[in-house]
């Protein structure tokens, strides 16, 4: 919802409704992760998307439906790679999209969750999206750090999914979950998903370099927040940086350890130290690799460089077990040579490392493509597929084909 939620509030507050579809989950080669959003608005405007392009013809009829007759459903989309094309999936993947109403009279706590969001705080929507008692469909509870608001339908499920979310909330991750129709935790029958909103993960960027330039952007644009951090106050600059969230002029392991103790840094900042100089590099890597856990620790220079930079560090009271933490050389092997190509290589080692990536070619691959492939429980029963000699549109296709309504509508 993030990236309609603006489009989503400025209808929500002059009164109208819209259709929002939500993808809730996937399996196989997906082409959007859970939490990918389209919205089609009271107008008929569009904004956002679930499948890239796939399915989005009948994910607008359906929502422009629901818009109107104020019933929520739950599909899926896509059944296998034979049927793909013709459902209009033709990645071949399977997605469970949720599609609902949004107004001042189905989700009144809209605007507080707007507001946390546009000011950076962390929040969460919990949202039933299966559940014996249709009346439960639709329903939000919305979570913060230290509490949630809103009614699912009990006091016992706000309680149990309050509580059970908080983790999700702090890792930013989006989910499905499933419970017993009263919130019980070793239960079946109500599924809820929760659609985290934590504030964008950190870049932080020490050395004010031009390979610092090119990184600093292609930062801002995989979505971080970027901090570009150096002593010299003739180098950070917001003429050489524009764009990027925050420039600091100040001693790197300073700033650093400022950030630490200020409880800043957590398991999703990336720190990539771009200076190659000891007088800030030891300092600030000690720093770094004594502090909590982060997603990634690089650090620029030659091998050379690298080696003496070991021993300095180990000089330094930093154990092996620590540097076994940082990323030195920094970046993949592609062959850079510019500014730029280094930059694509460090955020190539970054994605990699966040999603276990074989940094093989894909052409290599034999094997699924997507990493997180799930195996659902669940599967929906067999599909029967109009032939090829149908007359039925692609959108009727999909409809009658690879659509698992799950008992909110006949």
């Amino acid at each position: 919802m993030r990236e309609v939620l603006n489009t989503l509030f400025a209808g929500w507050q002059g009164g109208a409704t819209a259709g929002l579809a939500t993808v809730v989950r996937t399996f196989q080669s997906a082409p959007r992760p859970a939490g990918a959003s389209m919205l089609v608005n009271a107008d008929g405007t569009v904004a956002g998307s679930v499948s890239g392009g796939c399915v989005e013809g009948a994910v607008y009829e359906l929502a422009t439906q629901v818009a109107a007759d104020g019933v929520p459903v739950l599909v899926r989309y896509g059944i296998s790679d034979d049927d793909a094309f013709a459902v209009g999936l033709t990645c071949g993947g399977i997605l469970d999209v949720f599609i609902e109403p949004v107004s001042r009279g189905t989700f009144a706590l809209l605007e507080g969750v707007h507001d946390d969001v546009d000011a950076g705080r962390p929040v969460g929507v919990a949202t039933v999206i299966e559940h014996p008692d249709a009346s439960w469909i639709g329903r939000h509870l919305v979570v913060r750090p230290h509490g949630f608001e809103g009614d699912l339908g009990s006091d016992r499920a706000n309680h149990a999914i309050g509580d059970d979310t908080q983790g999700l909330l702090a890792a930013g991750r989006n989910t499905t979950l499933t419970y017993g129709p009263d919130g019980e935790r070793r239960g079946a029958g109500m599924r809820v998903f929760f659609a985290s909103y934590a504030p964008r993960p950190r870049l932080l960027v020490f050395g004010a370099i031009d390979f610092a330039t090119a990184l600093a952007r292609l930062g801002t644009f995989l979505g971080y927040r970027v901090t570009v951090c150096d002593a010299r106050g003739v180098f950070a600059t917001a003429a050489r940086f524009p764009g990027v969230d925050e420039i600091v002029v100040s001693w790197p392991d300073r700033y650093l350890r400022e950030q630490i103790a200020g409880g800043l840094i957590d398991p999703r900042t990336v720190i990539c130290v771009l200076t190659h100089d000891p007088k800030f590099d030891v300092p600030l890597l000690a720093a770094a690799l004594h502090g909590p856990p982060v997603a990634y620790i690089g650090a620029m220079g030659s091998r050379r460089t690298h080696l003496d930079r070991l021993e300095r560090l180990r000089a330094v009271g930093v154990t092996d077990t620590q540097l076994a933490r940082l990323r030195s050389p920094i970046g993949l092997d592609l062959g850079s040579r510019t500014p730029e190509e280094t930059a694509v290589s460090i955020a190539a080692e970054i994605i990699s490392l966040q999603w276990s990536g074989s940094n093989a070619p894909l052409h290599t691959r034999v094997d699924s493509i997507h990493h997180d492939d799930l195996v659902d429980p669940n599967p929906p029963l067999a599909p029967s597929l109009p032939s090829s000699s149908s007359s039925s549109s692609s959108n009727q296709a999909v409809d009658s084909a690879s659509n698992q309504r799950t008992g909110l509508r006949s």
